[in-house]
Order: C-alpha cells, then sequence, then structure tokens
C-alpha cells in the first residue's frame, strides 16, 4: 500500500488557508509596530484587547521559550507566526496525501499545535492580561483541524482487492 495523492477537503483546507492568512497578518502587525510603535492594528480594540501588544511581547516569538534555551540569536527564535505559516502549509500538504504515515503525522502536529495553543492562551489570559482575537481564531482553528486529523486517522486505510 503506497502514499496517494488526492484532496485535503473543503474543511482542511479552508482552515488551513484561514490559518495562514491569520499568520500573515500576524507577521504584517509584528513588523507594522517595530517600525512604528503607534502603529493600531485592526485586532487593537483597547488596552485588554491588543493583538500587536501580543505579537510584540516576548512570548510573540519562539513561543517565549526558545530564547532561553537557544539564545537570542538561534535561528529558531523566529515569530510565532512563522511557525504558524510552516504548521498551516504542511496541514495541508500532509491533508493531500492518503496513507497511514500521512494520517499519523496529522495526528501528531495536530496534539502537538494544541498543546502550543493552550500554552499561549494559558500565556494570553494569565500572564498578559490581554484578549487576542487572532489568536483565539487560531487556537479554534488548530482545535478544528485535530479534529480532522483524529477523523482521518480513524478511517479504514483501503484495502487491496482480492483480500
Amino acid at each position: 500500500m503506497g502514499t496517494t495523492w488526492g484532496s485535503p477537503g473543503w474543511a482542511r483546507l479552508a482552515l488551513c488557508l484561514a490559518g495562514l492568512v491569520l499568520s500573515l497578518y500576524a507577521l504584517h502587525v509584528k513588523a507594522a509596530r517595530a517600525r512604528d510603535p503607534d502603529y493600531r492594528a485592526l485586532c487593537d480594540v483597547g488596552t485588554a484587547i491588543s493583538c500587536s501588544r501580543v505579537f510584540s511581547s516576548r512570548w510573540g516569538r519562539g513561543f517565549g521559550l526558545v530564547e532561553h534555551v537557544l539564545g537570542q540569536d538561534s535561528v529558531l527564535n523566529q515569530s510565532n507566526s512563522i511557525y504558524g505559516c510552516l504548521f498551516y502549509t504542511v496541514q495541508l500538504l500532509l491533508g493531500c496525501l492518503r496513507g497511514r504515515w500521512a494520517s499519523v503525522l496529522l495526528v501528531l502536529s495536530s496534539l502537538v499545535s494544541l498543546a502550543g495553543s493552550v500554552y499561549l492562551a494559558w500565556i494570553l489570559f494569565f500572564v498578559l492580561y490581554d484578549f487576542c482575537f487572532v489568536c483565539i481564531t487560531t487556537y479554534a482553528i488548530n482545535v478544528g483541524l485535530m479534529l480532522l486529523s483524529f477523523q482521518g486517522v480513524q478511517k479504514p486505510q483501503d484495502k487491496v482487492k482480492g483480500h
């Protein structure tokens, strides 16, 4: 049984594209804020609802962990949005592959993203005391992708004819 190429499905396609768009928007907001500290993003509603403040925090880069482990100048100490773009691209590509290993990788990557979402949500609410529409939406997208991944792994694999 080899791996074949197919459609990722409308739900996975929509979730991955939405995740990519939000991740790219977060990169834009972070870059604009770095150029102009007075920049106000569309998602900046008030002092307690500010995505640009969240993206510019120390937890907006390398999940607030990479710097402490590998150093501030590490190539892995990237904006969380870069990791988001990579994750949604991998989810989309793996969603196009039909094979047991692709299904397992979808589940594993979804679980890692869910753990990251829980961690970042905790930081968002209990450390930064903020609310970020972009962040909350990406967490919801990650939950949706996890549910799709679990559905995909539970589907019976194509059986070889004659068996």
